[in-house]
């Protein structure tokens, strides 16, 4: 006589039921200080529409962390410009993905 018996779906522990990898990935985000994975995901794929083709091409957005993006440019005459014009990105960032996702930059000079 066999121990085993088939398994019944309506058995299934409700904690250890498979969930969308979505819900985790944000909240492992959240405890890192970012926001949700789509919104993240919309700012790197929507990032030339929002800033406009100039700036992407020179810029390189990376982490997300409490409010502040990281962005990258080839040298310094592109930070100060983007330092200059920080006010006005974040309004439109927020147009965009709506308030409080980013509220301002960490601008750094990586020579592409």
């Amino acid at each position: 006589m066999s121990r085993f018996r088939p398994y019944s779906p309506s058995e299934r522990d409700p904690s250890t039921s498979p969930r969308p990898i979505k819900n985790s990935l944000d909240q492992v985000l959240r405890a890192l200080g970012s926001p949700p994975v789509d919104k993240l995901t919309l700012l790197h794929e929507e990032w030339a529409k929002i800033v406009g083709e100039a700036i992407a091409s020179v810029t390189q957005i990376g982490a997300l962390v409490d409010g502040r993006l990281s962005v990258a440019v080839p040298d310094g005459g592109w930070a100060s410009q983007l330092r200059w014009m920080e006010a006005d990105l974040v309004r439109k960032i927020e147009a965009f993905l709506g308030p409080g996702v980013v509220l301002g930059f960490e601008v750094r000079v990586r020579p592409h």
